[in-house]
């Protein structure tokens, strides 16, 4: 058994897993806990789907054929600014995860943008994991859907680590929105909010050590009330 604490500590975004099937059977339970998650009334607006085997790795194959031709589009809706829009601090905590990635666990310099690229084609095979996922919202709800996407994610990712395994969530997929919908049946009324890698990790890997930093609860937690310690 793994405590939640222990969940929590050990989860990161995986770039590198070994090919080691996991069974049909473990993926649904693992969707099933997920789906304890907490949603808006209950509205449970998400949709997966899920790919392993020839059709995974069909659809890895026309992402990276569409990433090496340039056919990247807009997402269907915008949940992020683009590349030069961060604003700060965000940008400086992006700006310092691409550096920790790819300078100091990769060992690419800035300079270097065939490694990096080449590094970043692995998203569009889910880093070698033998499950990829598609999550999908309703269009309806939209910005309440957003909120439960997200929880239903860490659920998926803390329901994981107590199975064993890894996760990645890749908002990257979202850019070749079209190339998804050719290979899953997403019904119009639902957006692609990201894809989910999932397997072991492949800790033998360079970034099987790669960890980032968190911010202290100082920096954005603001405490009211004057009776420290006490809970009535």
């Amino acid at each position: 058994m793994t405590t939640v604490e222990d969940a929590l500590l050990t989860r990161r975004s995986c770039r590198a897993f070994l090919p080691t099937p996991v069974p049909r059977a473990e993926v649904e339970r693992l969707l099933a806990l997920a789906a304890r998650s907490a949603s808006n009334s209950n509205c449970q607006p998400w949709q997966v789907h899920v790919l392993t085997g020839a059709a995974k790795r069909a659809l890895a194959e026309d992402l990276l054929r569409a990433h090496d031709a340039g056919r990247r589009e807009a997402g269907e809706f915008d949940y992020q600014p683009c590349t030069d829009r961060w604003p700060e601090p965000f940008r400086s905590r992006r700006r310092g995860f691409g550096e920790g990635l790819y300078r100091d666990a990769l060992g690419i310099p800035a300079g270097d943008s065939a490694r990096r690229l080449e590094h970043h084609r692995r998203n569009y095979d889910f880093f070698g994991a033998p499950v990829g996922m598609i999550l999908t919202v309703s269009r309806k709800p939209l910005l309440g859907a957003l909120v439960d996407a997200g929880l239903f994610l860490q659920a998926l990712m803390l329901a994981a680590r107590g199975a064993g395994l890894h996760t990645c969530a890749q908002a990257s997929l979202i850019d070749f929105h079209p190339v998804l919908r050719r290979h899953v049946s997403v019904p119009d009324d639902q957006v692609i909010v990201c894809g989910v890698a999932l397997g072991l990790a492949d800790d033998g890997h360079r970034l099987g050590a790669h960890r980032t930093a968190r911010e202290p609860v100082s920096s954005f937690a603001s405490f009211y009330g004057s009776e420290v310690g006490a809970l009535t």
